[in-house]
Order: structure tokens, then C-alpha cells, then sequence
């Protein structure tokens, strides 16, 4: 059974940072890409970035880009998402995915999802 488990989110100020993280099982994650999507209070799920099974192949949406930055551990079998200069637009439950099977940037894309966690920016 896959597994993805997310952590590190919080409540942060304006321009703070913070890093997520997501830990997956059941699977050698590192054969598959892993990704994050957001979802805003009364909002559709977003992309925000996937990164390929070896890492050598990243994609932020252009709402992120040049603040977040995604990364992977396959040893851990970890997906991370450092997030810096935090906007209160970014307050969002955060999920992970893995397994793609369509287009990267839509949530259909992706087989597997976590539980989500939960990002606050204060203004």
C-alpha cells in the first residue's frame, strides 16, 4: 500500500520560510517522480512543482518560481519543498504525489496523494 506522509507545515509570517517535507512507502520511490500541489480555502487544487526520479528534471509553477525550490532523498525516500519570502497567497493545505500518469501540472496526473499540511502566512 502506498504511503505518502507530510510534515513541516505551520504558521509563518510574511517572508518567512519554511520547508515541507514528504515521506513516502510501500514503493522504491525513487523510480517514480514526486510533486507537491496546494490547495487555498474555497480554492481548486494547484501545482507547484514535481521533480523527476532522479532529481535532474524540476517544475514550479510560475506563482513559486525563484521562491521555492523542490528536492528529493531517494535513501529516504523524501520529497522536500523549501519555501522562502512565504506570501500570504501561499496559505494553503500542501499535498504530495507521486506516480505520475498524465500531465505533470494537473491534479488527474498523479496516482497517489497525501493527507496534506497545512501552510499559514500571516500579512
Amino acid at each position: 500500500q502506498v504511503q505518502l506522509v507530510e510534515s513541516g507545515g505551520g504558521l509563518v509570517q510574511a517572508g518567512d520560510s519554511l520547508r515541507l517535507s514528504c515521506t513516502a512507502s510501500g514503493r522504491t520511490f525513487s523510480r517514480y517522480a514526486m510533486g507537491w500541489f496546494r490547495q487555498a480555502p474555497g480554492k481548486e487544487r494547484v501545482f507547484v512543482s514535481w521533480i523527476s526520479s532522479s532529481g535532474g528534471i524540476t517544475n514550479y509553477a510560475d506563482s513559486v518560481k525563484g521562491r521555492f525550490t523542490i528536492s528529493r532523498d531517494n535513501a529516504k525516500n523524501t520529497v522536500y519543498l523549501q519555501m522562502n519570502s512565504l506570501k500570504f497567497e501561499d496559505t494553503a493545505v500542501y499535498y504530495c504525489v507521486t506516480i505520475m500518469r498524465g500531465p505533470a501540472n494537473t491534479p488527474e496526473g498523479w496516482n497517489y496523494w497525501g493527507q496534506g499540511t497545512q501552510v499559514t502566512v500571516s500579512s
